[in-house]
């Protein structure tokens, strides 16, 4: 690599080697072991430093980040706590199968014997959310050891990597420059099972085609997966969960496997085989009383034609070809009426939504309750990127539009945010702010977590007035206009249908973040 130091310290090789390798975004939450790395920010100016206020807006920032460049941005993260306030938004990283390189500052090698009152077991820490964990041991090695990270980042599917970062190995002098490392690419398909799809879609059983991952963010994917369908009277569904959807008029409009247990059962009960594209047998959330936890029918043929770590639109179009079909000609969802007047509903805002979104607008989904009417909104809309929460750790929304709208700043962002999961990262506004980001949240205000109350009947609970209280957020209400205002966010609230939909429309159509509290 050219125009840099022949002396540099461990920390000043890793950036400049991570940098040549394409990354661009460092996320931080720094503290006192990582502080040789906040000077090699300062002094090469290789890569945009954005600082969250928790940790756990640093890590969902770099996932909304990955989500939408499609590559990975590395995080700094200070010891085992830091880590620890980080997990929960990693956690949801990991489910997406996101890449993302994480650098965990560590005492200094010669000081962890003496048990100083940060230490704790960092890599003890770091293991249940890391696919690939490593501690750097000397400087001169460093670089190499955070390129094969990235290496494991980046490949198929996307993975956490995490380098530990001792403070004495990033300040010593010796750092060498590192050269990429290739990552491992998509697992080739197997004849096999291609083998398989094709007689179940060529059978005359019930067959329902389950695909995620690429495919979805895949357009031309997804219309020859509907031509398939349409040839061979199969239908498609997606996960519950997914990091990204392409979707709005023009595209095709696939339909969700629904979260509620018994909506579930229903969607996927009667068929005979089905085709897993880039995904796994679906599973229920949670266990319940006299539920299975398997959510196909016992008796149905699971066929894997690529798991999580294949080329999702090779096997589509290679299973077009050995069928004969073609492309779909997509038919766009019904359009929704525009709302005239009366309350916020969760069916009102998803018409509000599909008549009001712009083009190209990227949809941060962490509606939780509301999540399943909202869902409609983004079919009947103008072409648009969805993304949602993966991993089931509720606080993602917020700081996950950061990312989103710092890859794409020429894409307006809207959030679907419910009240109670908004105040686990509500801090995430603060970057929004200070990065000028070009987000726009909807805060669903119906003040409890309505998602619980749910689960409470699910499991067989009769509730009485101390169990509805842990799950109502009142006393006090919350003020999530001020709240905003308070960490530099202009917002209103609204009260009905058509002020949400002017408020919205005037909100995407200025730069820079604002909020909308919606009472539900």
């Amino acid at each position: 690599m050219k125009d840099h130091p022949t002396e540099m310290n461990g920390a000043e090789s890793v950036l400049r080697s991570l940098h040549a390798d394409g990354v661009e975004i460092c996320f931080a939450n720094p503290g006192t072991s990582e502080m040789q790395f906040v000077d090699a920010l300062d002094r090469t100016r290789l890569m945009r430093c954005v600082l969250g206020l928790f940790e756990g807006v640093v890590t969902a920032a770099a996932d909304g980040y990955a989500r939408m460049a499609g590559k990975p941005a590395v995080t700094l993260l200070h010891l085992a706590p830091g880590f620890a306030n980080a997990a929960a938004n990693l956690h949801n990283a990991r489910k997406a199968r996101v890449p993302m390189l994480n650098l965990v500052g560590d005492h200094a090698l010669r000081h962890q014997k003496y048990d100083a009152p940060l230490s704790a077991d960092v890599e003890g820490a770091c293991a249940p959310f890391s696919d690939w964990l490593r501690m750097g041991r000397d400087a001169g090695s460093f670089a190499a050891d955070a390129m094969e990270g990235l290496a494991a980042a980046k490949g198929k599917p996307g993975r956490i990597a995490t380098l530990i970062a001792p403070a004495d190995i990033g300040w010593d002098a010796g750092g060498q420059i590192a050269d990429p490392v290739p990552s491992v690419g998509p697992a080739p398909l197997d004849e096999a099972a291609m083998n398989e799809a094709v007689a179940a879609l060529e059978s005359d059983d019930r067959t329902v085609i389950i695909a995620g991952l690429s495919v979805l963010e895949d357009p031309a994917a997804l219309a020859l997966l509907q031509g398939i369908a349409d040839k061979c009277g199969a239908d498609i569904l997606a996960p519950t969960s997914n990091r990204r959807m392409e979707r709005g008029r023009g595209r095709v409009a696939v339909k969700k496997i629904p979260y509620p247990i018994n909506a579930a059962l229903d969607c996927l009960s009667g068929y005979a085989r089905a085709i897993l594209i880039e995904t796994l047998p679906p599973v229920a959330f949670f266990a319940y009383p006299g539920k299975p936890s398997l959510l196909l029918p016992d008796d149905c043929q699971k066929i894997a034609l690529t798991g999580p770590d294949g080329d999702g639109p090779g096997a589509v179009s290679a299973l077009a070809d050995r069928i004969g079909a073609r492309a779909a000609r997509v038919r766009d969802a019904a359009p929704l009426p525009i709302p005239q007047a009366g309350g916020i509903t969760p069916a009102g805002i998803a018409a509000v939504l599909a008549n009001t979104l712009p083009e190209g607008a990227i949809v941060v989904d962490e509606a939780v309750s509301s999540g399943g009417d909202l869902f409609a909104g983004g079919d009947a809309a103008p072409p648009n990127s969805w993304l949602a929460l993966t991993g089931g750790s509720i606080g993602i929304g917020i700081p996950l539009s950061v990312g989103a709208a710092i890859a794409c700043p020429d894409r307006p962002v809207v959030t679907l945010q419910a009240d109670g999961s908004a105040m686990y990262t509500l801090q995430g506004l603060w970057t929004q702010a200070r990065e000028g980001a070009n987000v726009t949240t909807i805060i669903l205000a119906n003040r409890s977590y309505e998602i619980l109350k749910g689960e409470l009947r699910n499991v067989g609970a009769q509730p009485g007035p101390d169990a509805l209280s842990m799950l109502n957020l009142d006393r006090p209400d919350l003020d999530f206009v001020s709240l905003a205002r308070g960490m530099g966010v202009p917002g209103r609230r609204v009260e009905d249908i058509e002020t949400l939909r002017r408020a919205l429309r005037d909100a995407v159509a200025e730069p820079g973040p604002y909020l909308i509290e919606a009472m539900i």
